[in-house]
């Protein structure tokens, strides 16, 4: 009995390929593109960036030394600590940390800061370091 289930499945399923195997092959050929479709699609939306490392030795002169162009200080007519507050003013130091380094009050400080601002004729810190710079005045 188990034989003759078995031969009328085996047989039911050879007729069901035989009757619907233009379906079949449709389907198959359908999963087939579309995998493929979707494969593709993947490749061109796949970012197409490229790194590429250079090294390249560069060499470097050592630093020259730094001489402070006495002309122009001259001619600012600047004073030796209001000097000295504008080499602090360039590394950056605020008021407080030139009143400390220069052992003088804070007051001072922005006296100081004032005349160089007056003597060099700019209105900011920043305006005076670089000023200061390309006097070549301060380091």
């Amino acid at each position: 009995m188990a034989i003759l289930v078995f031969v009328l499945k085996w047989l039911q399923w050879k007729f069901l390929i035989v009757d619907n195997s233009l379906e079949i092959y449709i389907g198959l050929i359908a999963i087939f593109f579309t995998v493929l479709g979707v494969w593709a699609a993947m490749q061109l939306i796949k970012p197409k960036i490229q790194t590429v490392v250079v090294e390249k030795e560069i060499f470097i002169e050592p630093p020259t030394e730094f001489e402070i162009n006495e002309d122009e200080l001259r001619k600012l007519n600047l004073s030796n600590r209001e000097h000295e507050v504008l080499q602090l003013l360039t590394k950056g130091y605020s008021n407080t940390e030139i009143s400390e380094t220069l052992f003088l009050s804070l007051s001072t400080v922005k006296t100081h800061v004032s005349s160089l601002f007056v003597k060099m004729d700019v209105k900011s810190r920043a305006q005076a370091i670089e000023k200061a710079k390309r006097l070549k005045i301060t380091a």
